[in-house]
């Protein structure tokens, strides 16, 4: 099961749980919520009619005043009224009255009657406001019906020294309340459905953000595992953190796969000169004629060298690659480039080697030492390569703020598979004298640059290899 349809589906068990259990709760409490107020409206109302009927009761069951308050009474209830409660329309008056003696005998019924002269002392309503308690029942109006069911609130009637004369109870059918509490709850459950609605919505979007997030992070992850990471996503949160932690790691683990990589070529380039030093050593030690002699010492300060050059190679690209920050300074890039073929001159004289120039003056921004040394590297390598009494051409051409430094010699060229991977450490082709170089200088050049925020590129030039140096310069 994919995790997004596992957290949707928790989502959805729980706001479906939490919407049914909300709902449960407040359609259990509706329906006691609205009886309680009528209950409390009707306290009132009995308590009205109670003092309107005292002084009626006062003057006797038989006498005219009860009789008038009865037919006004009578009246109440067959009234008409056109109201609108929020939205619902009430045409009639709905509340049952009736006074009872201080026995309990019925004296007046608007609801029925018929019942004028029955004994209600025995209802819950008549029988404790007689005795003095609060007074309240319930009761179908019809056994058989559930709907009829009646609220029905006493409260006693007394005269002006306090004497109680009967019971006054006011009734209310809770049919005329079921439809504001159907209206209620279905206003209640259309709005629990909306935000249910709403919180599956809301679910969704956030478990797609958090998937398409998580994905983002699985596909970092794979482009790493492929060896093809290019930096982590951009994400906020723990998911931010996590993404950045992977990041880091990432990075600890190329770097300490870059140093693998590097330790087992230097073992590899170190075997060479090893094996040829071990070998002179050797030879040295036994009695040798003198021409040989010369052979092996000076292999063996060949091997040496070679060593040390390679060392020194390798410290030199560790500290570029470490470093992070240039001593820039304004510089004449035309007038290094001089300075460089002057230190190179015995180098070109040593080989025959011409050199075809063509240096526009160009000023940069830029570490002297760091640019000696990648030009080093590169004529040095133009050097090697080229065949003797052949020509070298560097051409320094501004252009606008940016500037181009070309160099080309007439050597072989670089075998096409190879040529994509020129200026990383050990990927080099064989010299034109059989041995096969390291590739250190060429990946010092190309750090230089790259500090410098420049670029570094080779192709082929059939026959040669051109290689340019691009960047921005400083007009003067």
């Amino acid at each position: 099961m994919h995790l997004g349809f596992r957290v949707l589906l928790a989502f959805f068990v729980l706001a479906g749980l939490t919407a049914w259990f909300v709902l449960r709760v407040v359609f259990s409490e509706v329906k006691p919520a609205v009886r309680e107020v009528v209950e409390e409206l009707l306290v009132d109302t009995a308590y009205l009619v109670a003092e309107l009927s005292a002084e009626p009761l006062a003057a006797g069951v038989d006498g005219p005043a009860l009789q008038r308050l009865a037919a006004q009474l009578q009246r109440l209830g067959q009234r008409e009224v056109d109201a609108r409660i929020w939205g619902m329309a009430k045409l009639r008056l709905d509340l049952r009255i009736y006074l009872t003696d201080a026995q309990g005998k019925v004296l007046v019924d608007t609801g029925t009657p018929s019942s004028v002269g029955q004994d209600y002392s025995a209802w819950n309503d008549v029988r404790r406001t007689l005795r003095g308690e609060y007074g309240a029942r319930s009761s179908r109006a019809r056994p058989e019906d559930p709907s009829s069911l009646v609220m029905q609130v006493a409260a006693p009637v007394r005269d002006a020294e306090g004497r109680l004369l009967g019971v006054a109870s006011v009734g209310k059918p809770t049919a005329s309340l079921d439809r504001f509490i159907a209206r209620t709850e279905r206003r209640v459950f259309l709005l629990g459905l909306a935000l249910f609605i709403a919180s599956l919505v809301l679910g969704g979007l956030v478990t797609a953000w958090l998937i398409w997030n998580v994905r983002r992070l699985r596909a970092y992850a794979h482009s790493v595992q492929a060896g093809a990471g290019q930096g982590a996503p951009q994400l906020a949160g723990e998911l931010g953190e996590l993404a950045r932690a992977m990041d880091a790691m990432r990075l600890r683990l190329e770097d300490r796969s870059r140093w693998e990589q590097r330790v087992r070529a230097l073992t590899h380039e170190l075997k060479s000169p090893l094996t040829g030093l071990r070998g002179a050593g050797e030879l040295l030690q036994e009695p040798l004629p003198e021409a040989d002699r010369e052979r092996f010492a000076r292999q063996v300060v060949e091997q040496s060298e070679r060593l040390q050059q390679l060392v020194e190679r390798l410290l030199a690209l560790s500290r570029l690659e470490a470093q992070e920050h240039l001593s820039q300074q304004p510089l004449r890039l035309d007038m290094l480039l001089q300075q460089v073929l002057d230190e190179l001159a015995p180098r070109l004289a040593q080989r025959g080697l011409h050199v075809e120039r063509q240096l526009d003056p160009v000023t940069l921004s830029g570490d002297p030492e760091l640019l000696a040394l990648m030009l080093h590297n590169l004529l040095g390598n133009a050097i090697d390569f080229a065949p003797a009494g052949s020509r070298l051409d560097i051409s320094l051409q501004r252009q606008g703020s940016a500037f181009s430094l070309s160099l080309r010699d007439r050597g072989p060229g670089v075998p096409p598979e190879l040529l994509a991977d020129l200026g990383q450490p050990w990927r080099a082709s064989v010299r034109p004298d059989g041995r096969r170089g390291s590739g250190l200088g060429l990946a010092i050049a190309r750090q230089v640059a790259l500090l410098h925020r420049a670029a570094l590129d080779f192709e082929n030039a059939k026959p040669g290899l051109r290689v340019r140096f691009t960047g921005s310069s400083q007009n003067p």
